[in-house]
């Protein structure tokens, strides 16, 4: 065998375990608001997904608000899901009052040093409607990959 047999050799093994070791994470998120003489409305979330080695978590936040001349009804939804490690963790909360709700999701499969991550906390305050998702996934030998999306409705 020559060096430049060997070489290649190596160089394409080396492709080929780059291509299982592929991790991925994405978010997105949406919202708007409109407002009249008389009642004001808004709503927004944000999403998000993971993946790394068999692992995989996603996440998700909603909300909406609207205001009126006979008063004003907000609701919030989150959840998320973890899947495919050896420990996956997923927790949802929601809570506040008629001023104020909040909702957060944190879900994580973990597979030895391989992990998939995704948090999302979404908020209903004064009519505006802000949520943000983050995911990343993470495979030994390199950096984790990671994906960020906030929104505000405004007023």
């Amino acid at each position: 065998m020559t060096f430049k047999t060997i070489f290649l050799a190596g160089v394409v093994a080396l492709g080929a375990t780059s291509l299982a070791a592929a991790q991925s994470a994405s978010t997105i998120g949406a919202g708007g608001s409109s407002s009249t003489p008389g009642s004001t409305s808004a709503t927004g979330g944000t999403g998000g997904s993971a993946a790394a080695g068999g692992t995989s978590a996603s996440s998700l936040g909603l909300g909406a608000t609207s205001t009126g001349t006979n008063g004003s009804s907000s609701t919030l939804g989150t959840g998320g899901s973890a899947a495919g490690g050896t420990s996956d963790r997923s927790m949802s909360k929601v809570h506040g009052n008629g001023n104020n709700l909040h909702g957060m999701s944190k879900e994580r499969a973990q597979d030895k040093g391989t992990w998939s991550d995704s948090k999302t906390h979404t908020k209903i305050h004064k009519g505006e409607v802000t949520s943000r998702t983050k995911s990343m996934a993470h495979e030994p030998g390199g950096p984790p990959v990671k994906s960020t999306t906030g929104l505000s409705t405004g007023k």
